[in-house]
């Protein structure tokens, strides 16, 4: 039998990526890790030690797919175990097994796989893609009894995009850079519960003999931000990152000093309340309730995320059960001390041209809005003035530790490349959004 020669010698980081046992695996985090090399050889090693399997390896467009793992593959691949057919975007190997290079431009383009059945998914970039995207696409991911293997899900990014939050939330905070995490998922179909296993497996240029050491100074010479993302594979800071202003220092949550987050504190009942609402039915619906301090620094020391725990999935609750929960939460507190709340809210809930509008309803329960300024430039500018710290250290809106879906969505927001000035919708953006609404009422001038 002939011996083939791979050519391929694994990094560290590499090898480890390709040995864990996971259900699904992230890698890279920097630039230079390796990525797409290790995307295509996985595959590769997979398709050839199952014969007839499928992996399909995705990417946002087929001009990404072209100028990246396809090519690293067709440059890899031995001709004498895997041929690429051009017009199917497929490689066909010697076994049976093939490899597709698909694309999902849009997420109404996932259905387009609807019929597939997929032993091997494979995403390069993942923070490119929106999580319904990854969801569907993982329903796809079976194989018959008979086939005996155990289908995983495998990517690979660099920090950044619009679906940065949910694959930091997803794979690198649950665990330490290495090690799997589980995740307990009950079926009420089968009536028993299973573990699933995630893992974070972080790579550096540094750790990757093949660069060279000019690719590294190049990195260096980057401004902060991009550095620490490409360098360090920072997922505190990237590229296209819209507030980075953001600092969580955990060791100053308790003098405040020099960071956004701080430990929760009372209030003194005389600092004005105020709380702020973006409505969402299939998306999140998000409350945030704020304080401002006699020098006029806000401080969001509750919030009410409406959403299920899936990242950018709402409750579907009505509007008046979010009236009701508004109420119910405002009692437990604000009410209790007498203390009066001012709400603000996107001026959308009271359109009343399909019927009674979301206004008339949650004031059926009690609940009354003004309407919020909904200018994104205007709103996005004023929350920028607010993140800035002064010669002291202090900033004019600090978030208190418990508010874990604004600390998890509102730093992870990027630009939109067709708007320059503006966040990208795509991305988890209620709690900026309400957000907004709040800053725009209580207009912060510039700080020293």
């Amino acid at each position: 039998m002939k011996t083939i020669e791979m050519g391929y010698r694994p990094t560290a980081k590499q090898a480890e990526f390709h040995g864990c046992g996971a259900d699904e695996a992230l890698y890279g985090g920097a630039a230079g890790g390796g990525k797409s090399k290790a995307i295509v050889m996985d595959a590769l090693a997979r398709c050839l030690a199952y014969p007839g399997t499928k992996a399909y390896i995705f990417r946002r467009t087929y001009r990404e797919l072209e100028d990246s793992v396809i090519a690293e593959a067709r440059m890899s691949y031995p001709r004498e175990v895997a041929k690429y057919n051009v017009a199917r975007h497929e490689m066909d190997l010697v076994n049976g097994s093939q490899i597709r290079f698909r694309h999902c431009a849009d997420p109404a383009d996932r259905y387009e796989y609807a019929g597939c059945e997929i032993q091997w998914l494979y995403f390069d970039e993942l923070t490119s893609f929106e999580r319904e995207v990854y969801d569907f696409l993982k329903t796809r991911l079976r194989a018959r009894k008979e086939m005996g293997i155990r289908p995983v899900v495998r990517c690979a990014s660099n920090p950044g995009n619009i679906g940065h939050a949910w694959v930091k939330a997803m794979f690198v905070d649950p665990a330490p850079p290495g090690e799997t995490a589980e995740h307990r998922v009950f079926s009420r179909a089968l009536g028993r519960e299973k573990v699933f296993t995630t893992v974070y497996i972080p790579s550096l240029p540094t750790e990757n003999p093949y660069l060279s050491e000019d690719y590294i100074f190049e990195l260096e010479r980057k401004p902060e931000a991009l550095r620490r993302a490409l360098l360090e594979g920072g997922w505190d800071a990237f590229q296209g990152q819209v507030f980075t202003e953001w600092r969580d220092e955990r060791a100053h949550y308790r003098d405040g000093l020099w960071t956004h987050v701080v430990e929760p504190f009372d209030i003194p009942p005389a600092w004005p309340r105020y709380m702020s609402f973006d409505h969402g039915y299939t998306k999140p619906f998000s409350c945030g309730w704020w304080a401002v301090s006699p020098e006029g620094r806000a401080y969001r020391y509750r919030e009410w995320y409406g959403g299920t725990g899936v990242p950018d999935e709402g409750l579907r609750l009505s509007p008046g059960e979010i009236a009701r929960g508004i109420a119910e939460r405002e009692r437990e507190c604000e009410a209790r001390e007498g203390i009066r709340v001012d709400r603000v809210c996107d001026p959308a809930i009271f359109d009343a041209s399909r019927g009674d509008s979301v206004a008339r309803q949650m004031e059926g329960a009690g609940i009354y809005f003004r309407r919020g300024d909904n200018s994104r430039i205007a709103g996005k500018m004023q929350l920028h003035e607010r993140l800035r710290f002064d010669g002291s250290g202090r900033p004019g809106l600090q978030v208190f530790s418990t508010c874990r879906d604004f600390i998890r969505t509102v730093p992870a927001l990027c630009y939109d490349p067709g708007r320059c000035e503006d966040v990208d919708t795509r991305g988890e953006d209620h709690a900026y959004d309400e957000t907004r609404y709040f800053v725009m009422s209580r207009v912060w001038k510039k700080q020293g």
